[in-house]
C-alpha cells in the first residue's frame, strides 16, 4: 500500500515537473537586436520580418492568433514605413497572448517621461500600457484601451512617471480584437 502511494506521488511529481518545464520553454516573443539603431520607434529597421529592438508577439509565438505583421510603405507618419497588424483572430488577454510588441528602456529613477506615438485603426481594439519596472516588479498602467476608428493618423501623448524604485520604463502595445492597426513614430523623452 505504501509503495503504491509512493509511485502515485512520484508520478504526479514527474508529471507536474514536466509540465512546468514545457511551459517554461514556451517562446513568448521574437526579437532582433542592433544597438546602433536605438529605439527604432519609426520601425524603419527590420530584420527577419520584425522591427529591430522590439520584443514582438508574432504568429509564431501567439498561441490563439491569426494575424500578419507587415511594414506599410504606402501609409506612414514619419520615415518610409509604419508597423501594421492585420488581425483576423486573437485573444483579448493582452501581453504575449495577443498580437503586439513591447520593450524596456533605461530610465532615471523618480523621473517622468513623455511617451508619444501615432496610430491609425480600422476595427481593431488595442491597448497601450507603460510604466516603471525593475526585475520581478513593476508599476505598469493601462494608458488607453480603444476601438476608435482612426482614418487619418492621430497622435497620442502620455506622461509616464517612473518611481524611485524603478530604473526602466516598459512599453507594451497589443491588439485585443480583430481589425487592422498601424503605429508609427514612437518617442520616449524625459520631461
Amino acid at each position: 500500500m505504501k509503495d503504491e502511494k509512493n509511485i502515485k506521488s512520484a508520478t504526479c511529481t514527474l508529471f507536474f515537473g514536466l509540465l512546468i518545464l514545457l511551459l517554461g520553454c514556451t517562446q513568448m516573443s521574437e526579437i532582433e537586436k542592433d544597438t546602433s539603431v536605438g529605439i527604432n520607434g519609426g520601425f524603419e529597421v527590420v530584420k527577419n520580418g520584425i522591427p529591430v529592438n522590439w520584443l514582438v508577439y508574432t504568429p509564431n509565438t501567439v498561441p490563439d492568433g491569426e494575424f500578419t505583421i507587415s511594414f506599410d510603405e504606402d501609409d506612414f507618419k514619419e520615415g518610409t514605413q509604419s508597423l501594421k497588424f492585420e488581425v483576423k483572430a486573437c485573444s483579448s488577454i493582452g501581453g504575449w497572448k495577443s498580437p503586439g510588441f513591447s520593450n524596456q528602456f533605461d530610465a532615471q529613477k523618480g523621473s517622468t517621461y513623455l511617451l508619444s506615438f501615432w496610430i491609425k485603426n480600422e476595427g481593431a481594439e488595442f491597448q497601450v500600457r507603460a510604466g516603471g519596472v525593475a526585475p520581478m516588479t513593476g508599476d505598469e498602467k493601462i494608458l488607453m484601451i480603444s476601438n476608435e476608428e482612426i482614418d487619418d493618423w492621430k497622435q497620442f501623448e502620455f506622461s509616464v512617471p517612473v518611481r524611485e524604485e524603478f530604473d526602466q520604463l516598459r512599453l507594451e502595445v497589443n491588439v485585443l480584437q480583430p481589425g487592422t492597426f498601424w503605429i508609427d513614430d514612437i518617442k520616449i523623452e524625459k520631461e
